[in-house]
């Protein structure tokens, strides 16, 4: 689905599909440069990441290992909780490898905060994040996020994974939700 056909439920497209093809390709280049000769594992979080990682990982011209993880810190609310629970863990042992987490967006920074330390204390050799998309003036945490896509504004934004209640994840685009469909 493009966010023309469904423009009367949107305000602005932010980012368009070819634009996040070409940005993932330009970030998968940087990774295998930075990653040359070490084996790499890369994590995506659920549910968000799960197109961000499928297209990121076929852009890689290397084997790699992938894994997943959901963690959620809101309930059923909109707010965060500030706890964190794991939903699903990893199935791999991190202890000594080189750990890729690979994110949607990253809003406030609280979740992934944790998660690094989280995944520090397995033993990993190495923690880098990739986010296709970053709300810099939604930060409560600094992250050190080393492969950024967008830097976008505070937005309620939908598409490419992200969510409102479930739908248009399947947005091919990154788009500003109207107000009217969730207030």
């Amino acid at each position: 689905m493009r966010a023309a056909e469904i423009a009367d439920q949107l305000t602005d497209v932010l980012v368009t599909e070819e634009e996040i093809q070409a940005k993932l390709e330009e970030l998968a280049r940087r990774v295998e440069a930075d990653y040359e000769g070490k084996d790499l594992l890369l994590v995506g979080v659920l549910k968000g990441a799960v197109m961000v990682m499928a297209d990121f990982a076929r852009s890689l011209k290397r084997p790699i290992e992938m894994d997943w993880m959901a963690v959620s810190s809101y309930g059923a609310g909109t707010k965060s909780s500030g706890v964190v629970q794991i939903r699903k863990d990893l199935d791999t042992d991190i202890s000594g490898k080189h750990v890729l987490i690979v994110e949607d967006i990253i809003d406030s920074g609280l979740t992934l905060s944790w998660l690094l330390e989280n995944f520090a204390s397995r033993g990993a050799a190495s923690i880098e994040v990739l986010a296709l998309l970053r709300k810099p003036e939604a930060a409560k945490v600094e992250i050190d996020c080393r492969y950024v896509g967008f830097d976008i504004p505070v937005e309620f934004v939908v598409g490419y994974g992200l969510d409102f209640a479930e739908k248009y994840r399947n947005l091919r685009d990154v788009a500003v939700l109207a107000p009217h469909v969730y207030a």
